[in-house]
């Protein structure tokens, strides 16, 4: 039978030389420990022999204190199993327990940072969240994902991928990348012109500290991606709202800026605007371009849902034009295999992917090499693609499931158009609501919506709902929508 360990550091110091006896001062720092909080109600002491042995004294000497401690009612003996913090503790602890400790106020300068709402599932059970679009974990190849990485370390060569390698990542999950981006997206990116990072917001996050110096100014669309806005912001920029409507950033206003003014860069989803969703026309791509090159500041193409477009072909990124000199293309396999698997990319010219590798070196020195390894090899058989295709078509039927429903439920109630791509609805209320407190409404159902304010750039009501349908099933959908519809 293994012994448990008991999950107690013993830290008593006794004096040997003064004249209070050592199994009462045994006793008195056990009680002491038990006012601290350390030791709390129920919680199993070493056994004699152990506790004896770690203090250095007589075993004699911890059954004295033991003896005293449970005369007092400090401790409990349970046959068989042991010694344990009494439950009902005298009353002079009441007051210490569970108390915590107050930490010391720190007295240095830092720069505070508000944690942001997260955009992803809370936890809670049954729990319908309306997310900001994303994927369906129950789709995630895990299956095949755990194959190729238990392949990886049944390899006679595994040993090479446990020390430090190329922080731009290896090179097989490069070349990986680079092969679908150029056959299906057009770009022409070599692998030296590939950055690996966790996630396409650590990507932004390189991008904006490789490029951005204290007062430069970044063009943003408004509405737009808030985490970006403070990403720019916390590097120093000056940020330059820049209307959106239904065809995606106003290039003309754009225009208008830059004769102003200078701009370091403009940063764009042109794909499926966020928050919006719609995806710009290729003529305001092919302005964007030619101003970029006119004026030139750099164009930060955040292409975070790619692969889902279901209205006609999928428009071809802006680095994949033959003029796009300046565009710095931000990518992420996360939303196709899952969330958690944090792997997103940076492509642009190469001394400054090279420059964002060398700032990603001295964060986090490089990403998970088996990992790489494991998603490259999963590309090159081409499970990645082949679950695409199925993840394609459960949220292309979600998408027009979503559109029904929305009328069926809140057609009298909202306005929308049914999103060529994505896997988030846009969705206009017909009155004027906070959206926020909408949320903690919905929350006593169940139900958890995102607040739209953060997305203005000037905090204004835009009086509109972002719902992701892609992680829910038709019928917490449907519970969903008919949650709100009775608040509404």
């Amino acid at each position: 039978m293994v012994q448990k360990l008991r999950p107690w550091k013993t830290v008593i110091s006794l004096n040997f030389d003064c004249e209070r006896p050592v199994y009462r001062q045994i006793a008195d720092g056990i009680i002491e420990e038990i006012k601290r909080g350390r030791l709390v109600p129920g919680t199993p002491l070493p056994g004699t022999r152990q506790l004896a042995e770690d203090l250095e004294v007589n075993r004699k000497t911890i059954i004295l204190a033991f003896d005293e401690l449970l005369a007092e009612g400090w401790l409990v003996s349970v046959s068989k199993r042991g010694t344990f913090v009494s439950e009902k503790l005298p009353l002079q602890t009441t007051l210490y327990r569970h108390k915590k400790q107050t930490p010391a106020a720190p007295n240095f300068a830092f720069r505070q940072m508000a944690m942001e709402g997260a955009p992803f599932k809370p936890a809670g059970k049954n729990l319908i969240a309306f997310d900001d679009g994303l994927p369906d974990v129950r789709l995630a190849p895990m299956e095949e994902l755990v194959r190729s990485y238990k392949r990886i370390f049944q390899q006679n060569a595994r040993w090479r991928m446990m020390g430090y390698g190329n922080p731009k990542g290896t090179e097989t999950i490069r070349t990986a990348i680079a092969k679908m981006l150029l056959h299906d997206r057009g770009l022409n990116a070599d692998k030296e012109r590939l950055c690996i990072t966790r996630g396409s917001q650590m990507a932004l996050y390189l991008t904006a500290n490789s490029m951005v110096e204290k007062g430069d100014r970044i063009a943003v669309e408004d509405p737009g991606y808030a985490p970006a806005w403070n990403t720019f912001t916390q590097c120093g920029a000056k940020l330059v709202p820049v209307r959106a409507d239904d065809e995606g950033i106003c290039i003309d206003t754009l225009e208008k800026v830059c004769a102003r003014s200078k701009i370091k860069a403009v940063y764009v989803t042109p794909h499926h605007q966020f928050p919006t969703t719609v995806s710009m026309k290729i003529d305001r791509r092919l302005k964007l371009i030619e101003l970029s090159n006119r004026f030139g500041f750099a164009i930060i193409e955040d292409d975070y849902d790619h692969e889902f477009h279901f209205s006609s072909k999928s428009l071809l990124p802006l680095a994949s034009h033959e003029n796009a000199a300046n565009v710095i293309y931000i990518s992420s396999l996360s939303k196709v295999v899952a969330p958690a698997v944090r792997l997103g990319y940076i492509s642009g010219p190469e001394a400054f992917v090279n420059a964002a590798a060398s700032l990603r070196k001295m964060i986090d020195v490089q990403g998970d090499n088996v990992m790489e390894h494991a998603i490259a090899e999963l590309m090159e058989e081409g499970a990645i693609r082949k679950h695409a295709r199925r993840a394609y078509k459960v949220y292309e039927e979600r998408r027009e499931n979503m559109e029904n429903k929305l009328l069926e439920y809140l057609g009298d109630k909202v306005n929308f158009r049914k999103p060529s791509g994505g896997l988030a609805y846009w969705v206009q209320l017909k009155k004027q609501l906070d959206t926020g407190k909408l949320a903690s409404k919905l929350l006593q159902q169940n139900v958890s919506i995102i607040p739209t304010e953060p997305f203005s750039f000037a905090g204004k009501p835009l009086n509109a709902l972002r719902l992701g349908y892609a992680s829910l099933t038709a019928e917490e959908l449907e519970r969903g929508l008919k949650a709100m519809q009775k608040l509404l």
